[in-house]
C-alpha cells in the first residue's frame, strides 16, 4: 500500500481507504480509532482531531532505530486537522513487563535505553508544554508498554493532551477553544474515538453545538 495516496484526505477519508484495502479496526482509544493491515504486521492510527499525537512522533524520530520505541513507516496530518501514523503492530505486554520497564523508567540508570527515551521525551514534554494548548505532559500509563513479536519490550504514545480540559472548555467557553486551535485544526474536534464510544445523545448534541458556533 502507498501510504503517500492519502495525502490531502480527511480521516474519514483515511477509514475508507484503508477498509477499502481491507484493514480492519483493533483498537479504539480516546482520540484515535487503530486499524491493523492484513497480514498483520502494520497498524493505522487514525484520528480526526489530533492535537499532541505529534510529539510522540518526534519523539521516535529523534532516536531512530532505538530498541524501545516503535518503528514508523508513515506519518503525516489530515485534513481538518487530524492525523494518521502508521508502524509496526505491537502486542500488549504482561503486567510483570510493563512493571518492569516502569522501574527502569524511575531509576534511570545511565546505561539503559530506557533511559535515553525518557530524556529525550523529558526534553520534548517541556517544549510542548509551551506550544500546544491543553498540553498534558508526560504519560507513564502502564498499558504504554508493549511487546513486539520477538519479545522486545517498546515504549509508546509517552505524551498527552488533556482532552477532558479541551471538551469541557468547549463546551463551557467554546472561545477559548477557538483560540487555542485554528478553525482548519478543529474542522472533525467532535469525531474522536471516546466521543463516539462514551457520549450520550445528549452531550454528543451539545458538544456539536458548541463547535459550530465558532467554526
Amino acid at each position: 500500500m502507498e501510504f503517500e495516496e492519502f495525502a490531502g484526505l480527511d480521516h474519514r477519508g483515511a477509514a475508507g481507504r484503508l477498509l477499502a484495502a481491507g484493514w480492519n479496526v483493533c483498537g479504539i482509544g480516546d482520540w484515535a480509532f487503530v486499524w491493523r493491515s492484513p497480514d498483520g504486521r502494520l497498524v493505522a492510527r487514525v484520528c480526526a482531531f489530533e492535537p499532541g499525537y505529534g510529539v510522540f512522533v518526534e519523539l521516535c524520530r529523534a532516536l531512530p532505530g532505538h530498541s524501545m520505541l516503535p518503528r514508523i513507516r508513515f506519518d503525516a496530518e489530515l485534513a481538518g486537522g487530524g492525523r494518521l501514523t502508521v508502524m509496526e503492530a505491537l502486542r500488549p505486554a504482561s503486567a510483570e513487563e510493563r512493571e518492569s520497564v516502569l522501574a527502569r523508567w524511575e531509576a534511570a540508570a545511565p546505561d539503559d535505553p530506557v533511559s535515553a527515551v525518557r530524556a529525550e521525551a523529558e526534553r520534548l514534554d517541556a517544549e510542548a508544554a509551551q506550544r500546544i494548548p491543553f498540553w498534558g505532559g508526560l504519560d507513564r500509563n502502564p498499558g504504554n508498554v508493549m511487546r513486539r513479536s520477538d519479545g522486545g519490550l517498546v515504549l509508546v504514545d509517552l505524551f498527552y493532551a488533556n482532552g477532558l480540559e479541551i471538551y469541557r472548555a468547549l463546551v463551557g467557553d467554546p472561545a477559548k477553544v477557538a483560540a487555542a486551535f485554528p478553525a482548519e485544526k478543529r474542522v472533525f474536534i467532535c469525531d474522536i474515538a471516546v466521543i463516539a464510544r462514551e457520549s450520550s445523545p445528549e452531550e454528543i448534541a451539545a458538544l456539536r453545538a458548541a463547535a459550530a458556533s465558532i467554526a
